[in-house]
């Protein structure tokens, strides 16, 4: 694993303690002369929890605009290992207790991942944990059981890279399932539960795939 350099820890924190000022900012704005009540403090904690989520979308989705991931090997000290590394940074310190906790609501999920930057069809849901939600792509009608993760990076000793995940429409990932970097799913397939989807596999439209590592099925 390559180490995370100074310069991007600070940059980190940089953007860390602009969404701690705006959410602290805007919490004052929206409730600081009203009187809450024997809750007030609760009430000023849940929102300020929220708020400084929401600010926090906003800053990563700024930071993904200006530093883009980069599909392939990212060569140590470039631009595309520099975005990775602050990308994991967000993801270890704001956003992986949030999608692994279970805590909102299944549709409610599927505005967290819109707003970290996935690309939905409609009526996609997923109950499991998209890790690099930028680099996902599922299209409608699609289902992504409890506890599945799919993740796009691939993080082997001193080597780096990303690789997209495409899923079709129709497409049904059962509970527990992994789904590895570059791996891509035709319309209407099915990885049953617990399967291990290997880095760039291709499943093709209809199939049923299970194991470890996944095969077809049927």
């Amino acid at each position: 694993m390559r180490k995370i350099s100074i310069l991007q820890v600070v940059l980190f924190f940089s953007m860390l303690g602009l969404v701690v000022v705006l959410g602290v900012g805007t919490v004052w704005l929206l409730l600081g002369d009203l009187a809450l009540g024997d809750f007030r403090g609760v009430i000023l904690v849940v929102t300020g929890v929220a708020l400084l989520y929401l600010w926090s979308f906003l800053v990563y989705r700024i930071f993904l605009f200006v530093l883009p991931l980069q599909v392939g090997e990212l060569a140590e000290g470039g631009r595309g290992e520099f975005a990775a590394q602050v990308h994991f940074l967000f993801f270890l310190f704001l956003f992986n207790s949030l999608v692994r906790s279970h805590v909102l609501p299944i549709p409610l999920m599927r505005v967290v991942y819109l707003a970290l930057g996935a690309r939905l069809g409609s009526n996609t849901y997923s109950a499991g944990a998209i890790l690099d939600p930028a680099l996902v792509e599922i299209g409608a009608n699609c289902v992504v059981g409890h506890d599945a993760v799919l993740f796009c990076h691939v993080i082997e000793g001193r080597r780096l890279a990303l690789a997209p995940i495409r899923i079709d429409d129709e497409v049904t990932i059962g509970a527990s399932v992994v789904v590895m970097p570059g791996v891509e799913i035709g319309k209407g397939a099915i990885v049953s539960a617990g399967a291990v989807v290997s880095k760039g596999t291709r499943i093709p439209a209809g199939e049923v795939w299970g194991g470890v590592p996944a095969r077809r099925l049927r």
